[in-house]
């Protein structure tokens, strides 16, 4: 079972029992995993999914005790991850970490569900449960657009987080410069840079948080070469790091527990585009808890307190939407 909605799109969308071909498909962020969802993508009328029951009883059981870490650790772990970049002079390394929610009875799907809809319109929403995961999550960044009809791609570099009523700082447009430039540099592997559009920076607002944002298209031959340049961009510098290998390593060191699906990637085919978006601001579903992942671009200017802060302020974008008792 899956439901979703395209970012300022707000008609709801499910997949049919068609098993010929894959719609949905979410990529974990190691590519360790692959969730296919198999079938034509079909609208959802709001009347129908008034009837619908999304039954909490069908959310896995948490098999394993999970203990988050507490800010302490948390906050001494970034320290060490801060004399690396600086040992290292690393632009940036993406740090994550799990906020575990327990002790409630019941979670309502679909009004949960409706309720992260109804906050971030200009995101990619969706909830789903199949093989055994549940996940739901609302996230506005994307990896990469491809028009079949005009060939179009494009992607933008998303960096950089402040609470919407704060100023940019150093801090954040220095996080955000390389993320730009490793799509760039990626993208001119494909097409000339006088080819490539690229917009001024911005700022683009998700919620009660806001990021910098540059877009960027380009011309392409075909779906197979897309699927080419999307694999060489994930992860991005914005939830990996640069260089991409070392941070990578470095992630797999410093964090406890393994992403999952977060800070991966999920492709969606419909009608004649092909869409694919990052999965950042996600929570794994289960009967008695709730995973919300979230994390944050760590720099040598970083602040580890403030970066505490910010993970807090991105586990609200699902946790605040989520009704339970």
């Amino acid at each position: 079972m899956i439901y979703f909605k395209l970012p300022f799109d707000e008609k709801l969308y499910t997949i049919n029992e068609d098993l010929s071909k894959n719609s949905v498909t979410f990529y974990a962020f190691d590519n360790s995993e692959q969730l296919n969802f198999k079938g034509d993508i079909i609208e959802v009328k709001p009347e129908d999914f008034e009837k619908i029951r999304i039954p909490y009883q069908s959310l896995p059981k948490q098999a394993d005790a999970v203990i988050a870490e507490t800010k302490d650790e948390y906050i001494q772990k970034l320290n060490k991850v801060i004399a690396v970049i600086k040992n290292n002079q690393l632009p940036k390394l993406v740090l994550s970490r799990r906020k575990i929610i327990e002790g409630f009875n019941t979670i309502d799907l679909k009004e949960s569900f409706k309720n992260l809809c109804s906050a971030y319109p200009n995101a990619f929403r969706y909830i789903f449960i199949h093989e055994g995961n549940s996940w739901m999550g609302a996230f506005s960044e994307v990896l990469g657009k491809f028009s079949t009809i005009t060939h179009e791609f494009e992607t933008m570099s998303l960096a950089g987080t402040l609470p919407v009523s704060e100023s940019w700082s150093e801090k954040e447009i220095e996080e955000q410069k390389p993320v730009s430039k490793y799509i760039r540099d990626i993208l001119k592997k494909y097409a000339p840079a006088d080819e490539i559009e690229e917009s001024p920076t911005s700022e683009h607002i998700s919620g009660n948080i806001k990021h910098l944002r540059t877009d960027f298209k380009l011309k392409l031959n075909t779906e197979e070469i897309v699927d080419q340049l999307i694999r060489e961009l994930h992860p991005t510098p914005a939830v990996c790091g640069i260089p991409k290998d070392f941070c990578r390593e470095n992630i797999e060191k410093f964090e406890k527990f393994p992403r999952e699906l977060y800070a991966g990637y999920i492709k969606v085919e419909i009608k004649d585009t092909v869409q694919y978006f990052v999965n950042l601001r996600c929570a794994k579903l289960y009967q008695d808890s709730v995973h919300l992942f979230v994390g944050g671009g760590i720099t040598a200017q970083s602040n580890p307190e403030k970066e505490w802060q910010e993970t807090e302020l991105k586990s609200e974008a699902v946790l605040k939407n989520l009704i339970y008792s």
